[in-house]
């Protein structure tokens, strides 16, 4: 059994069998074959076996005559491997312990490649594809037609990869993905968000650990504690079964107070609303009973995308999203393009940025590119008629910024106007505070929007200059470092001073540790993952709002290490819900 550990990224456990993206474009089916089979199952490996070894032997010759001797070498590579005695004994003993020949196949192969890679030398650690390419070939051969792609699964798989991006995370099968875990990452990307949002248990930024697993091999994903274990002893499943089996006991506990109001034990109503990143998962915060939509991300229209979305791409994503929430608040944040997601169809306008994330992004960029900014503002206003809309303006930095943005969505106005095209004028207008500046500013900022949505996402990231994408600073990232804490509470008072709703839209409102604090500090909109709505609100059930503001300035008055301050958060919340601390 090996752990591996990484960063939590969708709660929730799921066990199953290791599906390798990337690496291995398929499942293995079967780990082990019963004893009466095994004579029958070393000939059928011996005959794949010969087969891919003269495959290659004419590939070789094949590209030393076409292409010259030095291309045909690279296949003389491949052939040494094979023909090398050790190799094919050490998985024919595999074979003879019961072990299937596609599992003892990814097993050795596997095992050969991560000593190449661990040899410190990079020729030799880039040969390590060579073995995997063998690996491929061999298992190709193996399975035949009855390889199943990503695509085509038929059975339940735990999703291993480099990296997911954001679309091919969306598009996952919930019912053949039962959790995933990825090399890179971070808690905040846009994967990880997406993971929570569909309610599939994921672990981020695990480091390099795909060479040390094979196809098939038994999987637990740990989505609360952030861990990855490999091939579980029994002692271990036994204990995760347990944990699964209380996690569907809360659960089910959780599904009775979805149509219960969301307020304190004193009356005081918290109104709890979901982050969505495709139209689609409206439905998602509608079964979950959030009061609307606090984080419709629009980016997706244009990731993966050659060409620029019209005006009715736009409006046809955001009517999908407002018809559903008529009564209820649906707040849509103009595109927030930034160089972590900055797409093919974008790049033209954002030009050649040394440091991208402190570049032109977000309102920056659209404000300098106003043609294509004013697509979207003309396709929100037309799609308001059909519900209760609210704009938001991301990653403003300035007063001017803002004016800017507001001057051109008058324009828009104008000009929807004079066309006689039909379009909602009065539009709850507001901002994304997710730097350090806009929160300093936050009561001159006040005095000009409707509303302040607390991207802490963000504003962590350039609070404590530490990139949220990268493992290898992730522990210097928290929500409650003490300095990220002065600054929502500067937002919280100039709200409160002129009558500006503040709302916390970041990854913060979806950890049920920080529910007691936020509403101690004296938020009462809060906008979380769909998934996370139901246990947000178990929490805000079961305290009054003297409890939270206790807790609240313990915390300001008597910490200043985001550590002390998550183990003191950790605790209350046991007191509090202890079913959620599982």
């Amino acid at each position: 059994m090996r752990v591996q550990r990484g960063i939590a990224a969708a709660k929730g456990v799921a066990f199953g069998s290791a599906f390798v993206l990337g690496t291995e474009d398929f499942r293995i089916p079967t780990r082990f074959v019963v004893e009466e089979v095994v004579d029958a199952e070393l000939e059928r490996f011996r005959h794949a076996y010969d087969a891919i070894t003269q495959e290659i032997a004419d590939n070789e010759v094949l590209a030393s005559q076409q292409l010259g001797k030095e291309y045909g070498a690279i296949f003389g590579a491949h052939l040494q491997l094979l023909r090398d005695p050790k190799l094919k004994n050490e998985i024919e003993g595999l074979i003879q312990r019961l072990y299937s020949p596609e599992h003892a196949t990814s097993k050795i192969l596997r095992s050969f490649a991560q000593k190449f890679e661990n040899l410190g030398d990079k020729y030799l650690a880039e040969r390590a594809d060579d073995i995997y390419d063998l690996e491929k070939r061999i298992l190709r051969h193996l399975l035949g037609a009855n390889r199943e792609e990503l695509s085509q699964l038929t059975m339940p798989v735990i999703l291993l990869a480099s990296n997911l991006t954001p679309s091919e995370t969306a598009h996952l099968d919930r019912s053949k993905i039962l959790g995933f875990a990825t090399e890179g990452g971070g808690s905040t990307s846009h994967t990880a968000i997406l993971a929570a949002a569909l309610g599939i248990p994921a672990v981020v930024g695990l480091g390099q650990f795909l060479s040390e697993v094979a196809g098939g091999e038994n999987i637990i994903i740990d989505g609360n504690a952030g861990e990855v274990i490999i091939d579980p002893d029994e002692e271990t499943l036994i204990r995760y079964r347990d944990s699964v089996e209380k996690l569907r006991t809360i659960a089910t506990h959780l599904e009775t107070i979805r149509d219960l109001p969301s307020e304190t034990t004193d009356g005081v109503a918290v109104r709890l609303m979901g982050n969505i990143e495709f139209p689609e998962e409206v439905e998602q915060c509608m079964h979950h009973g959030a009061l609307g939509v606090g984080l419709y991300r629009t980016e997706f229209l244009y990731l993966g995308q050659d060409k620029i979305p019209s005006e009715e791409d736009h409006y046809h994503a955001y009517r999908q999203v407002l018809e559903p929430y008529q009564n209820e608040p649906v707040v849509i944040r103009t595109l927030d393009l930034g160089a972590d997601k900055l797409p093919r169809s974008i790049q033209p306008y954002a030009g050649e940025m040394a440091n991208p994330f402190l570049g032109l992004r977000s309102l920056r960029l659209c404000l300098q590119n106003r043609p294509l900014f004013k697509i979207q503002l003309r396709a929100l206003l037309r799609a308001g008629v059909y519900g209760d809309l609210w704009i938001m303006f991301p990653l403003v930095t300035t007063l001017h910024e803002l004016r800017q943005a507001k001057y051109l969505l008058n324009e828009v106005m104008d000009e929807l106007y004079e066309e006689e095209i039909p379009f909602k004028r009065n539009i709850p207008i507001g901002m994304m505070v997710e730097v350090p500046s806009a929160a300093i500013l936050a009561a001159e900022f006040a005095r000009e929007v409707d509303f302040f949505s607390i991207g802490t996402n963000d504003l962590i990231q350039y609070t404590l200059a530490v990139d949220r994408s990268n493992q290898t600073v992730a522990g210097l990232y928290s929500p409650v470092d003490p300095a990220v804490l002065r600054l929502i509470q500067l937002v919280v008072e100039a709200g409160r001073k002129h009558n500006v709703s503040v709302t916390v839209c970041g990854q913060m409102s979806s950890s049920p540790i920080y529910t007691p604090l936020l509403v101690g500090m004296g938020l009462r909109r809060l906008s979380v993952n769909p998934s996370s709505v139901p246990e947000i609100k178990e929490v805000i059930r079961h305290i009054n709002v003297a409890q939270a503001e206790e807790i609240a300035q313990h915390v300001l008055a008597n910490f200043d290490v985001a550590r002390d301050i998550e183990t003191y958060l950790r605790g209350e919340l046991k007191r509090i819900c202890p079913d959620l601390m599982l």
